[in-house]
């Protein structure tokens, strides 16, 4: 492989919407990925998020080796024996009754605010429409789910935006509870703020959120696109703080790697989506379920895996609290749940990702000054110290 021409023209063929790292990767194997010239990286980021098994997991690989080979695809004008199987296993281990299958976050969320608004216009009438979302939120790049993203940065070129989204700070609950008025149908919020920073709510704040809701007629929206499907120590993050929401979106960890988002709600609210009023071509195509349904198996059989998340998550907080001791004047917190996790800094974290790139560690840099790791659950404590080994380096260059 000509790695140079490859690249180049990557660069003049493909839209300039990333900016990427020198390098192609061409295999991985568990924690590891390997370049087309044959160094090999550890992978803190696990596709942002995504290959919550690791790459390659060898029951993911044999799913979708056997349904690759019988069918891809066939519509959703006909049903599919993985795609009533992955939404029967969601609704067994969630709140909800229902799902609405698609292939990616903002998508799923993209059907949460049509969900939403199309209940509660014909429960309340045409005027509630009113959806709240969070200052520093993150919910995928389509127009809508642009909109509700509380981040004037990805707001930017795209104007006018969607009417009937506002914001408030998140966290606060007195600042939710003022920006409430007669139009609004729902509250779309992140468990944790991954892409804002990992942010941590405050350990009443949902239940208190859930109660308004639940006063008031407003549905609660989790967007879990990020904390879902394990990772941070449960299946999915609301169990942790001990309350439901009333719809709910997966996708990233999902499908192992597989594209595949997932829209999930109670009875009451789905029956609002009727025949013809959402749709999605290739959304639960049967090879896109055959590889969630064994991401989802795995995870939970047992429960092995997450406890061991659970278990990681403690050793990979308490390895990053000891070099926070060590560097003080450059590590401000530390934060997270389970497997996602973040550092914030006192700088900007780019060269920080860099550094641990030219050291074979792949590490992610969000909200400008937080380093965030989202390794696959696989990950154990060797791995682990090699990372805080290497930031200690890096660290140690910074002081």
């Amino acid at each position: 492989m000509d790695v140079k021409k490859l690249m180049d023209e990557s660069a003049l063929y493909i839209m300039d919407t990333y900016k990427r790292f020198p390098v192609v990767l061409v295999k991985g194997r568990g924690m590891k990925l390997w370049s087309a010239d044959g160094k090999e990286y550890l992978d803190f980021l696990a596709g942002i998020a995504v290959n919550i098994l690791g790459h390659c997991h060898p029951r993911l690989v044999v799913a979708i080796q056997k349904q690759a080979q019988k069918l891809v695809h066939v519509s959703n004008f006909y049903h599919n024996e993985f795609q009533a199987r992955l939404a029967k296993l969601l609704c067994d281990y969630s709140f909800a009754d229902r799902v609405f299958f698609s292939n990616s976050g903002a998508e799923a969320n993209e059907a949460a605010i049509k969900l939403a608004r199309k209940h509660a216009k014909e429960r309340f009438g045409a005027e509630k429409t009113g959806i709240i979302t969070a200052l520093n939120s993150f919910h995928g790049r389509t127009l809508a789910t642009l909109t509700a993203t509380g981040q004037p940065k990805f707001h930017a070129g795209f104007e006018p935006l969607m009417p009937g989204f506002s914001y408030v700070p998140f966290n606060d609950y007195e600042a939710l509870k003022a920006a409430i008025d007669e139009n609004t149908c729902a509250i779309m919020l992140e468990p944790i703020q991954g892409e804002g920073g990992v942010v941590m709510p405050a350990e009443d704040y949902f239940k208190q959120v859930r109660d308004l809701c639940t006063r008031l007629g407003i549905l609660l929206i989790f967007d879990e696109i990020q904390t879902g499907a394990g990772r941070t120590g449960t299946l999915f993050a609301y169990e942790q703080y001990g309350i439901e929401p009333d719809i709910l979106t997966l996708a990233k960890g999902l499908g192992g790697g597989v594209p595949i988002g997932a829209t999930l709600a109670r009875e009451e609210i789905a029956k609002a989506f009727t025949v013809g009023s959402h749709g999605s071509t290739f959304g639960g195509n049967p090879l896109a379920c055959a590889a969630a349904l064994a991401t989802i198996e795995t995870l939970l059989e047992d429960g092995i895996m997450l406890s061991e998340c659970r278990r990681m998550g403690e050793y990979f907080m308490a390895s990053l609290l000891k070099l926070q001791k060590q560097f003080p004047k450059i590590i401000v917190d530390i934060r997270g749940k389970g497997l996602l996790i973040g550092m914030e800094l006192t700088r900007d974290c780019a060269m920080a990702v860099q550094a641990c790139f030219e050291r074979g560690i792949l590490i992610n840099c969000t909200a400008g000054n937080t380093l965030r790791f989202t390794p696959p659950l696989i990950v154990i404590e060797e791995d682990i110290d090699r990372l805080t080994g290497v930031l200690k380096e890096v660290l140690e260059r910074f002081s």
